[in-house]
């Protein structure tokens, strides 16, 4: 068994796993998109993820709401260079608002729970109704999230079906100015489009830990080195857009779930045991 966190296993690398004999790997995250599903059924090595405390991404979430409703990086922008004044700063009450949630599982509901002490109207979209999640907010479909949300928060797994669910149609749908936040994948949003729809206003701020081809880029240290991601850097170059480099779930109480859980899983996965974190 291997654990690993974010590595891309690609094919190459699984062939190379399974000519040494390695029949399972673990990912110490949820998400598993950064392992080639297909190549790994093709080697006969199974797959197992792990889970965590959902409060470590929802608290994140809704503090990244708050940042982009109140125009946190504005006011901090300047602040750097002593503009004092009140110029494009003034922000919103998410109370006043409604906030549309696209994807109810663990995380998703936790981040409804959180918003509901604040008052503000909540929709909900998912494939799957949650009878507890119906206590707090209203389900609704994609056009209803679209077209009624001042906020967008995604919480969805990183699907071919979710792929881009974020686009220039999608977008076109929505309120004039409204946020998205994106804790969830970074594939969730076409980058193209919406820095477009950012540039002509039409989105109003966001929020984003994820971005598309983070791969490469999260949890090295590049301060010396030429980024070649342009979207990261148009995105960081907004003073609308806050961005944040996947630390949505770096907490102290998740580095020790994940550790456990992977640890375990491999551990029960050799001991041929009943393994709740084995996907395939």
């Amino acid at each position: 068994s291997v654990s690993v966190l974010t590595t891309p296993i690609e094919e190459d690398l699984l062939k190379k796993f399974k000519e040494i004999g390695v029949e399972y790997i673990s990912t110490r995250s949820i998400g598993y998109d950064h392992i080639d599903m297909n190549a790994a059924e093709k080697f006969g090595i199974h797959i197992g993820n792990v889970s965590y405390s959902t409060d470590s991404v929802s608290d994140y979430a809704v503090m990244l709401i708050l940042m982009a409703v109140r125009k946190f990086k504005a006011i901090t922008m300047h602040g750097i260079v002593q503009d004092y004044s009140l110029n494009n700063v003034q922000g919103r009450v998410l109370k006043n608002l409604t906030v549309g949630v696209m994807g109810t599982g663990r995380i998703g509901r936790t981040v409804i729970q959180r918003l509901s002490a604040f008052g503000c109207r909540i929709l909900a979209y998912d494939l799957y109704k949650n009878d507890e999640t119906a206590k707090y907010a209203e389900y609704t479909d994609l056009d209803g999230i679209y077209k009624n949300s001042d906020v967008i928060t995604l919480h969805m797994p990183a699907t071919n079906d979710n792929y881009h669910i974020i686009n220039r149609n999608s977008i076109s749908k929505m309120k004039d100015g409204v946020i998205i936040v994106n804790t969830a994948r970074g594939s969730l949003v076409d980058t193209d489009g919406f820095i477009d729809a950012v540039e002509s206003g039409k989105i109003g701020g966001a929020a984003f830990d994820v971005v598309e081809n983070e791969s490469e880029l999260y949890y090295y240290d590049l301060r010396d080195k030429i980024i070649k991601n342009r979207w990261l850097k148009m995105l960081q170059s907004y003073s609308n857009v806050i961005v944040t480099p996947h630390t949505a779930f770096y907490t102290d109480q998740v580095v020790s779930d994940m550790v456990e859980h992977s640890i375990l899983s491999c551990s029960l996965f050799e001991r041929k045991q009943k393994n709740p974190w084995q996907i395939m």
